[in-house]
């Protein structure tokens, strides 16, 4: 590849463009000294309206050079609406929204598929249950021990000591109230009636628009966790709009963490189901599904398409990777309980070579199609001796 677009959906992070300009620098960089790389990150610009960033890179000795243009389509203005607001509306949306996810048929569907994804749906809730027990025991003191009216004051205010002086910012190293909005974020997504969401992907639409416009010889459109979801939507709108709006052109689509379904799963995802029918079934597009067994947050080895009732298009190639296998064992320990972490590493660094490194994906001179054979370190470093012979997802 001598040049590509790349168009990219994080995950729900409380990051702008401007940050996940400066991760992706540093983890390129990173990248570049693994593979044995010269990678030049440009600065991060708005000259064309969506947060956009230039990637060169070369080998020294080989004669490729590749360059590659990094359009950033983040939601973080719409993670940080949801996190400024008062705690107890924070709480009772929170709770609203896992009540949503129960009563259209998510959670029955995490816990069918990917039993694990539906620990990490009851998690932060169970949580804050606890947590509420907990200080309305404490606030209750006076009644179960049978004394006096004037040690009620002292409970109650001991209660809501406990739960906002102690439990909550407690909770924080579980990441409790991001999930809370994250859920919030999930049933918005799938029901679209929420104006910053809704408009959020109408303006995503025509910036891709502009940026599938940009002579390339592939674009890779990219997403994570939430991300994927919202990258469904936005590609989907684009075909649903103009059914042949890539013909000629050689798109890939990756989705990083296979946690599409958990918008999908809600009755109410009509729309995100059709879209995801739409890419799937696009002739001219490659979908991509990254996943690893140990990340908790992902429906590993679901195909996306029939469980959103799309059985007749073609299920994504699959990807495995192994988070143990690209990081430190010192890294690695630091971090495997961290199930937020751990989802993250799709897009973070590597310390160690493996088959899988975004930053090759999304700036090396690889097809991206061609990950999907990759079966070790030695194989993809084989391939960067000889991508010529990888850029049709094979090696010759």
């Amino acid at each position: 590849m001598k040049k590509r677009v790349v168009l990219h959906f994080p995950g729900f992070e409380p990051l702008d463009a401007a940050r996940h300009h400066v991760r992706y620098e540093r983890a390129m960089q990173k990248t570049a000294e693994l593979w044995g790389l010269s990678a030049e990150v440009g600065a991060l610009r708005h000259d064309d309206g969506q947060p956009h960033f230039d990637i060169e890179t070369s080998r020294t000795g080989d004669p490729w050079h590749t360059s590659s243009r990094f359009f950033v389509f983040d939601h973080g203005k719409i993670v940080d609406d949801l996190a400024a607001r008062p705690l107890v509306t924070r709480l009772v949306e929170g709770f609203r929204s896992a009540a949503a996810v129960v009563i259209e048929g998510g959670a029955f569907g995490y816990f069918r598929h990917a039993w694990r994804f539906g620990l990490f749906f009851i998690f932060p809730f169970l949580l804050v249950v606890l947590g509420m027990a907990i200080s309305l025991a404490l606030a209750t003191y006076p009644w179960w021990l049978g004394l006096g009216l004037w040690q009620y004051p002292i409970g109650i205010a001991l209660g809501f000591f406990f739960f906002l002086r102690l439990f909550i910012p407690w909770s924080d190293r579980f990441h409790t109230l991001h999930l809370f909005s994250d859920w919030e974020m999930a049933v918005a997504v799938s029901r679209l009636d929420n104006a910053a969401v809704t408009d959020w992907i109408e303006a995503s639409a025509r910036s891709a628009r502009q940026a599938f416009e940009i002579e390339a010889d592939e674009y890779v459109v990219t997403s994570h966790s939430m991300g994927s979801s919202m990258a469904a939507h936005t590609i989907g709108l684009l075909l649903e709009r103009e059914p042949d709006l890539f013909d000629g052109k050689r798109v890939v689509f990756v989705t990083l963490g296979g946690a599409t379904l958990q918008c999908a799963l809600l009755r109410s995802a009509k729309a995100l189901r059709a879209r995801i029918g739409a890419i799937a079934r696009a002739k001219t597009v490659v979908w991509l599904e990254v996943q690893c067994l140990t990340d908790v947050i992902s429906f590993y080895k679901s195909s996306v398409t029939a469980l959103t009732g799309n059985t007749d298009a073609p299920r994504p190639r699959l990807v495995f990777l192994r988070i143990r296998k690209m990081l430190s064992a010192e890294r690695y320990r630091k971090i495997k309980l961290d199930f937020l972490r751990v989802h993250r590493q799709y897009v973070l660094a590597s310390d160690q070579r493996s088959n899988f490194d975004f930053g090759l994906m999304t700036a090396g001179p690889l097809a991206a199609v061609s990950f999907e054979q990759f079966s070790g370190d030695w194989a993809l470093d084989a391939a960067l001796d000889y991508p010529e012979d990888a850029v049709d997802g094979r090696l010759r």
